[in-house]
Parts: structure tokens; C-alpha cells; sequence
């Protein structure tokens, strides 16, 4: 039974995750290929995006895909009476659950190695085309410009141009506890590719200590500096590019500088970690809705599982954009979808078991 169910539903897995990200393949490159077209792209750079585009959206649709997958089997098996044989030979409900919930764990421990250290790194091409080709040009707007590089750094610019990679009117602050000890400040800064510096005209350089000051000063200035021309480009999806310890590593750096959008990378971390879990519960569920024969048929639960996957598409929508409002608690809310079905599908199999 064990292998018979397994095949089964590892076979509806592989075949749903087909046909819906071929559908929705499709469905991207009629949206996208007037920019294809106005880019002068060739065949071969189109489908070296879609190689990179498409491990990625399989494993963002795996939960649903596996919730899908899971109907399909379920309601089949139903439908032949087979299920009704298997519990009339002396096997419970929960034994035969056996099975599904062995695939649900070998593929969500697959899907987070896969999203955690493995797709991240084809993301770097697939978001770099996308910026490149399919998002139009950004400018970097923000005007007087803050930044912390370090508990005692602070960064400070009036203005930057993104394109020519020159900012305006600098200045660099470092404290000990309340006190400035040394300010750098500069008519402007520009980053030298070559070099890989930040070069600075017209600086100068304040030390101070107690009551008394330094000055030094200079027309032009090679320097090093925490921050580099990368972080005033467009910023479109960057935490897929990046793996957990990379997103860690981020989130840290952003909570130092206190930025502002540390909340959409805290979310895509605890999504990580959600998602395979969101399998295991959503088979569970599957099974639950699936496993009675109805009168209509296997046709009737699949709309079933349609209905329950888009409600889920619903709540986890909702629960991702107000995760995002100050105040809230992302990680609690990344996991409320999660929770409110791991509740129903509780509910439902204590119903089932009656």
C-alpha cells in the first residue's frame, strides 16, 4: 500500500508542478515578450531567463501544487472504493496517512535546501534580467539621505545620482557614546570602478577631542567606505537573490542602518521556513477533503481543492502585506495562514473520525 500510494501521489506531484508552471510560462512570456522584442533579445537569452524563471516559480507554487496533487490521488482512490478497502482491511486512517505525509517531508526538505541555498544563486541572473530588461530604468529619488555603516558610523548625503554614481554634499560622522569625535565631509563623492574606492572633492577631515579640534583638508581623497553603489540601485526582489545566511546577514546590516524595509526581508526569511511546513499541512488537509467518495466525483473535489488553494493564495496574500505595516510582528503573521489551516484541517479530521 505504502509504495503503491507513494508512486501515485509523487507521479500527480511532478505532473501538477508541469502543467500549472508551463501554463504559467506561457501566461509570462505573452505578457513580456513586446520588452523582449523592443530589447533585441535572442532565443537563447530568453530561454536562459525562463531556465533560471522556472525552478524558481516551481518551487514558490510547491504548496499548492502538492495540496492540488494530493486532491487528485486522494479523490481517485476514493472514487475506485480503494480507500474504503484499505480502512475495511484493518488500517487506520492514520496509517494510511503514512505514505503522504513521507512524500510531503522529502519534498519540503527538498524545497528548503532548494530555496534556502540552491535557487538564490540562479535569482542573481533571473532578477539581474529582469531589472535589466523588463523594469523600467530606476532613479534613485531620496533626498538627504541617512544611513548608520556601524554602531558609531554615520552616513550622510544630500543627494545621489544612481546613473553617474556621484553623490552630494557628504558627510561622515563617528561618535564614541555621545560625543563626535570626527566628522568627514566633502563638496561631493564618486565611485571609482577601477579602484573600487569612493573618491571625494574638496574634503575635510574635523578631529575632535574635549574642547580642542584638528582640521585637515584636500582637494581630492581616495577612501573605503561601508557602503557601496549597489545599495542606491533598484532593490526589485534582491532577498531572492540572496540565501538564508545571506538574508541574515542583511537583516542585521539594515537594522544597524535603520532602514526601513527591514520588514520585506525579515518576511521572505520566515516564508522560507513556512513554506515547507505549508506542505505537510496542506497534504494533510488533501487527504481529509478528498478521502470520502461524493457524488460528484473526482470533479467535484477538485473544485474543492481549487476553492481551498485560492483561499489560501487569499489569506496568505493578506497576511504578507500587513506583515509589512509597523507594528505588526512578521514572523507571527508569515505563519498565520499556516495556522488557521493546521486548525481546520484538525477540525475536519476529528469530524472525519467520528
Amino acid at each position: 500500500m505504502d509504495r503503491y500510494i507513494l508512486k501515485q501521489f509523487l507521479g500527480a506531484f511532478v505532473f501538477t508542478v508541469f502543467i500549472i508552471v508551463a501554463v504559467i510560462v506561457v501566461i509570462h512570456y505573452s505578457d513580456n515578450a513586446d520588452d523582449f522584442a523592443e530589447a533585441n533579445l535572442s532565443a537563447k537569452e530568453v530561454a536562459g531567463y525562463y531556465l533560471d524563471y522556472i525552478p524558481w516559480i516551481a518551487n514558490y507554487i510547491s504548496p499548492l501544487t502538492m495540496f492540488i496533487a494530493t486532491v487528485f490521488v486522494t479523490s481517485k482512490l476514493a472514487g475506485r472504493t480503494e480507500i474504503i478497502a484499505i480502512l475495511s482491511s484493518g488500517i487506520s486512517f492514520k496509517r494510511m496517512l503514512v505514505p503522504y505525509m513521507t512524500g510531503a517531508v522529502v519534498i519540503a526538505i527538498g524545497s528548503l535546501v532548494l530555496t534556502g541555498w540552491v535557487i538564490p544563486q540562479s535569482n542573481k541572473d533571473r532578477v539581474a534580467f529582469e531589472v535589466k530588461y523588463l523594469k523600467s530604468p530606476y532613479k534613485f529619488d531620496k533626498r538627504n539621505y541617512h544611513s548608520q555603516l556601524a554602531p558609531d558610523v554615520y552616513f550622510y548625503l544630500t543627494e545621489y545620482n544612481n546613473q553617474e554614481h556621484k553623490g552630494q554634499y557628504f558627510t561622515l560622522e563617528k561618535v564614541r557614546g555621545t560625543e563626535l569625535v570626527e566628522k568627514l565631509t566633502a563638496q561631493q563623492i564618486l565611485w571609482d570602478a577601477e579602484k573600487k574606492k569612493w573618491s571625494l572633492s574638496n574634503w575635510k577631515l574635523h578631529h575632535l577631542e574635549g574642547y580642542s579640534e584638528k582640521i585637515e583638508k584636500g582637494i581630492a581623497m581616495d577612501t573605503a567606505l561601508a557602503i557601496h553603489p549597489s545599495e542606491f540601485e533598484n532593490d526589485y526582489k534582491r532577498y531572492d537573490a540572496m540565501t538564508i545566511p545571506e538574508l541574515e546577514a542583511h537583516i542585521t546590516k539594515l537594522h544597524i542602518r535603520g532602514a526601513t524595509n527591514v520588514a520585506e526581508y525579515e518576511i521572505e526569511k520566515y516564508i522560507r521556513f513556512t513554506s515547507p511546513f505549508a506542505m505537510l499541512i496542506l497534504t494533510f488537509l488533501g487527504v481529509i477533503v478528498s478521502s470520502r467518495k461524493h457524488r460528484g466525483g473526482v470533479g467535484f473535489q477538485l473544485a474543492l481543492g481549487f476553492f481551498l488553494a485560492f483561499f489560501y493564495i487569499v489569506v496568505f496574500t493578506f497576511t504578507k502585506t500587513i506583515a509589512q505595516v509597523d507594528g505588526f510582528d512578521p514572523a507571527f503573521m508569515v505563519w498565520i495562514p499556516n495556522l488557521i489551516f493546521a486548525g481546520v484541517s484538525v477540525l475536519m479530521y476529528r469530524v472525519l473520525s467520528r
